[in-house]
């Protein structure tokens, strides 16, 4: 069951691409990026998280809050989201089940999942997870860059302009 923050449904638009924000750890400078897109191309923008989340006012920009589940968030983006729409998501389980419904993935720092490249982030995100069960610190990833700032607005601009044609 999911809260919806805003006026606007997405079954009342004309189907275009949506954008589709799993937002629970997305940073914000990439929120701020991504609300700056939408309102600039008009384009349908859903941030979905399991706690309430502040967005601009915005005819095309809105949240979603869902249950607090687990994995919840990810199931109700996975409904939604379909083929020509971009999913931004730093969960590679989520990110794997969008690729496989034909639905674009990007990750917040600019790197598009794809068939090819899905399985071996899966199997490493799996093995990273055993090491640290043994209790091996295998640490994080490395601290958000305004590398990974711009590379995301390069992937972003990039899908935007297939989309736009």
């Amino acid at each position: 069951m999911s809260l919806d923050q805003s006026q606007s449904n997405p079954e009342q638009d004309t189907r275009r691409s949506h954008i589709w924000v799993d937002a629970d750890a997305c940073p914000v400078v990439i929120k701020e990026i991504l609300f700056r897109a939408a309102e600039r191309l008009q384009l349908p923008t859903v941030l979905v998280a399991n706690q309430l989340l502040r967005v601009p006012p915005s005819k095309v920009i809105r949240a979603v809050q869902v249950s607090h589940g687990f994995d919840e968030a990810d199931h109700w983006i996975v409904e939604q989201a379909q083929p020509g729409d971009l999913v931004i998501t730093a969960d590679i389980p989520l990110a794997a089940r969008t690729v496989e419904k034909g639905v674009a993935a990007l990750n917040p720092r600019g790197e598009f999942y794809s068939a090819e490249n899905i399985r071996e982030r899966l199997n490493m995100r799996d093995f990273m997870e055993e090491l640290r069960s043994t209790g091996l610190q295998a640490g994080g990833p490395a601290p958000f860059s305004q590398a990974d700032r711009q590379a995301f607005g390069k992937a972003l601009d990039r899908f935007l302009a297939k989309i736009k044609r």
